[in-house]
Parts: structure tokens; sequence; C-alpha cells
């Protein structure tokens, strides 16, 4: 079988999925179907991991054995003007789910000394984007931009501004290391009806690994993540890039769904 055989030529040469995934230019969801027979290989991919193996593409093809016949489907080219499809393009957006979110992290974390507003920007986007890789599926949806400071949600002032005029949060400023620093304290607890038990765990541990962090100590960490690092300034944060991210950004194990 053409999947297995890639899975044993990739492991002997100590590539990861990460790195095919890369060279074919898909996300390594999308590269552990091939591996699992679940994707046909274009002719394209089925020729570039053959370089890649250092193999004749005929010997590739039949996973060097010519009794086994290897389906591989051809291209469809689309038209320059046609937009290529990505699984998300703009994030659903949950402006109510985003307030019970916010309120929870507040009131597990909000007292901390150096959680002000920098830090739960970073603290949601990593809650975003870190659910986004380990299940594939949106759980605030905010749409983040780069800034030089790190990712920024946008929906955050609009969210913020409308908890403090209904009296579910203040705001509190001051200084934190002679830094100015702006404090959202909650005013009420999270309706955990909202949210799942798997969404409360991901969070608990979001928090557990980053929230002792400081404003720059999150700038510092969330620039070397892959969704940053690969977006323009000032344009938004790409959800799909997670699935190329390295150690120790990436919270999912790929080798185990093998």
């Amino acid at each position: 079988m053409l999947a297995k055989f890639i899975q044993k030529l990739r492991k002997k040469h100590n590539l990861t999925q990460e790195y095919l995934a890369s060279a074919l230019g898909i996300s390594r969801p999308t590269y552990m179907q091939i591996e699992r027979g679940e994707r046909e290989l274009t002719i394209t991919e089925a020729e570039k991991l053959a370089s890649i193996f250092g193999i004749p593409f005929e010997d590739f093809r039949r996973a060097k054995d010519s009794s086994i016949t290897v389906e591989i489907k051809k291209e469809k080219l689309k038209p320059k003007s046609e937009k290529q499809e990505i699984r998300i393009s703009v994030p659903q957006k949950n402006l109510e789910k985003f307030k019970e979110v916010l309120l929870y992290v507040l009131s597990k974390v909000g007292g901390k000394p150096n959680v002000g507003e920098a830090v739960l920007y970073k603290l949601l986007y990593f809650i975003d984007f870190d659910f986004y890789e380990k299940f594939e599926e949106q759980f605030i949806g905010a749409t983040y931009i780069k800034n030089h400071y790190g990712p920024t949600p946008v929906e955050f002032k609009i969210v913020i501004d409308d908890m403090i005029k209904n009296g579910e949060v203040v705001k509190v400023e001051g200084k934190y290391f002679n830094y100015l620093q702006r404090k959202y304290l909650a005013l009420r607890r999270p309706n955990l009806d909202i949210l799942s038990g798997r969404e409360i765990e991901h969070i608990d541990d979001v928090l557990a690994r980053l929230s002792d962090k400081n404003a720059k100590e999150m700038e510092i960490y969330s620039h070397e993540d892959i969704p940053w690092k690969t977006a323009e300034d000032g344009k938004p944060l790409s959800y799909e890039s997670v699935f190329y991210r390295n150690e120790p950004y990436s919270v999912r194990n790929y080798e185990d769904e093998l």
C-alpha cells in the first residue's frame, strides 16, 4: 500500500510530517490523510515525494512492487482568477462565548499582578489558536492581527467596552514595575453553561502554561509562533498556519494519530 510505503520512507529518512507537508504545500492533517490512505496523491505531489526520497518516480508509484497498482488523481487546473479555497477564511465570531471565556480567564488569573491587557491578548490568542490546532474547530474564533507587541484580538475593545457598560467587568489602570498597565477585574461569574468541559479543560491548560509570564515575556514568546511569524504586519493571523508549528508551540501529537 502506497500510504504505508510513504510512512516507511519518511521514517527511514528521519523526516517529520510537518516537513513533508510544508514541501507539498499542504497542512499536516491533510498530509496525515495521505499516510493513512484516506487521500490520494496528485501527480505533482507524487513526483515531489519521489524526489525528496531520492527514488525514481516509477519505483515510488509502484511502491517498489510491480504487482501493486497505485491510482493517482490528475490535478485540475483552476483559472488564475479563481481564489483558492481554505478551510477558514473569516473565522466565525462568537462574541457571547468571547465574553464568558474572558470572564473565566479573569476569574482564574485576573488578580495576578502580571496579567494586564497585553497578557490577556496573548492568552486569548493561544486559547483560540491552540484549540484550533488540537481539534480543527473554532473556539472563540476571534480575528487576531499582527502588531509590534504580538497578536491582538480585533473584537476585544468592542466586547470589553460592552462588558464595562453592563457592569460585568471593571477597568483598573496602574503601574507594573514602573510600566503603565491596564487591568480588568470580573464583577460576575462566567456562565459555564456556554462552555463545554473540553473547552474549560483547554483554557485551564493554557493558563497553567502561560499565565505566569509578564507582558514582555508573552510578547517574545508569541513572536516565535508560526502564525505570527508568517503574517504580514497589520494583517490577520491565519488559523491554518498552526499546522506548521514546531515545538514548544505545537500542542498536538500528530504521531499518535497514525
